[in-house]
């Protein structure tokens, strides 16, 4: 990796990460949105005057009906954003990056016009417009990925660090909401974004290959600009990585004949992982977990709202605040990666003289992570719960901590938990279903407007109880391990 290949891969490199930062999961910038989209006067119609307030003009209207649309327009796009990463992970094998970043950037730009020049009359276009532009992010993200192959030992914290970048990427809209409170209308911004396009379009022919980036990198491996030839001599460099990867798969069984013939493994089918407990409990970990963060971001603007007293400056300062903290994820990201690591090689060497498995140092690993994750969003739950106002800012710095150390534990648990072969279809599944399960969010905040007029107290008791929950899957998992340890010294 020297000169002109180096230069590229760096270029790659940095300009995924950007893209990742400025465009791929800005959905979950939404509360910043909203204010803008308030002070737009979007779904104004469905607000009715406080009928218990009728001398009083300065009372504030009843927007419940409002707020509802704001949360069913979320929890689409965010139930998409799961559930297309199936489908999304599916083009992106079939059809090789340059389609699949294609497909995205028509989507993306689609996506970014049709806010653009939407308005008030037509807000009802949200609806369509949301869920192109959480599916073109989710593709940006899918494509990239990949970038870390070119790094070798330094691949898992590219990985995590891309997915940090998604997440810090809900920034954006806090961007947009402070310009327009400059005067910059919301056309002019997303316009900007559209003219963005060409940027992706250029990085997808010069710094992003056609097929796929493989792993391990072939030697002398070349693409977009060191490239000179066609998409078959990038096959040919893909089948011969390929070989190498099974070469390093058939001299597995020689190691496991060492161990004796007790100890080795039959293979088995996907679906004995999909029905095993293990990854049972992770399913209900992730959704749970992914349940309080989308009911907290989508309810966010009215949460703020009711506990600011309708304030709209305090509302206001309170969306930025929620905003900022969000861009910290990136750096918050490969801290869960890193212990991970770190305790991955403590047990390498416990495994040495205790003659564990390779698999159980590696499910061991994740222990620490798994628990650390269900711990801060407990603590986040907690503190979302009680109604106070200024509790929230330690809210926020929970929320962002707890959800860079989600999607990073959870792709990183997929990896060690079950076999490569299976991981995108396992990855694939477990987002489609925790999306059904996120798709919860609406009906909840639709009986916490209604039957409990506004009060969440009984659906806060409820979901922190599911929270605590979530603890029961690093107990299993621990457990598993635990049992592991001990049968080579009973055998």
């Amino acid at each position: 990796m020297q000169g002109q290949g180096l230069c590229l891969r760096v270029a790659t490199l940095l300009t995924g990460l950007l893209e990742c930062l400025g465009f791929a999961g800005v959905l979950f910038g939404w509360a910043s949105l909203v204010y803008v989209f308030k002070a737009e006067h979007y779904f104004d119609e469905l607000c009715e005057p406080d009928a218990g307030a009728m001398g009083n003009f300065t009372a504030q209207p009843d927007c419940k009906a409002q707020d509802e649309r704001f949360s069913l327009i979320f929890t689409l796009g965010s139930f998409m954003n799961n559930f297309m990463t199936f489908p999304a992970g599916y083009i992106f094998d079939r059809f090789k990056t340059t389609v699949a970043r294609l497909i995205a950037i028509s989507l993306y730009t689609s996506a970014t016009l049709t806010i653009a020049f939407i308005s008030a009359d037509s807000a009802f276009l949200l609806f369509l417009a949301m869920p192109m532009l959480t599916v073109g992010g989710i593709l940006f993200l899918i494509t990239n990925l990949q970038v870390g192959n070119l790094f070798g030992k330094h691949r898992s914290t590219i990985i995590t660090l891309y997915n940090g970048a998604f997440d810090s990427s809900s920034a954006v809209f806090l961007i947009i909401k402070l310009l327009y409170e400059q005067g910059i209308s919301l056309k002019a911004s997303f316009i900007f974004l559209s003219v963005f396009s060409a940027w992706h379009v250029g990085r997808t022919f010069l710094l992003m290959p056609r097929g796929h980036i493989p792993y391990p990198v072939p030697s002398n491996y070349s693409y977009g600009l060191c490239s000179g030839n066609d998409a078959r001599e990038e096959e040919k460099k893909t089948a011969e990585s390929e070989k190498l990867e099974l070469q390093s798969k058939e001299s597995l069984p020689a190691k496991e004949e060492a161990l004796g013939p007790g100890k080795q493994q039959e293979p088995r089918s996907f679906w004995s992982y999909v029905l095993s407990q293990r990854f049972a409990w992770h399913l209900v970990w992730l959704s749970v977990i992914q349940l309080w963060h989308y009911l907290f971001i989508g309810t966010l603007n009215s949460l703020l709202t009711s506990l600011a007293k309708g304030d709209r400056a305090l509302v206001s300062a309170y969306t930025n605040a929620f905003a900022i903290t969000q861009f910290f994820g990136v750096l918050c990201a490969p801290w869960n990666g890193l212990l991970m690591d770190r305790l991955k090689q403590k047990y390498q060497k416990e495994a040495k003289s205790t003659g564990s498995s390779a698999m159980t140092v590696a499910l061991r690993s994740a222990v620490p992570s798994l628990a650390l994750t269900s711990l801060l969003c407990l603590g986040f739950a907690l503190c979302a719960s009680v109604p106070i106002l200024p509790l929230q800012y330690v809210t926020f710095i929970l929320q962002v901590i707890s959800r860079s150390f989600l999607y990073g534990g959870n792709a990183a648990f997929l990896t060690l938990a079950f076999p490569a072969e299976h991981f995108g279809k396992l990855f694939g599944l477990v987002m489609a279903l925790s999306a059904i399960v996120s798709l919860l969010q609406f009906p909840i905040f639709t009986f916490i407007k209604g039957p409990l007029q506004n009060d969440p107290l009984y659906v806060n008791v409820m979901l922190v109880l599911a929270t605590v929950l979530t603890f029961v899957h690093p107990f299993m998992v621990y457990w598993e391990c635990r049992r592991e340890r001990k049968s080579p010294a009973t055998a």
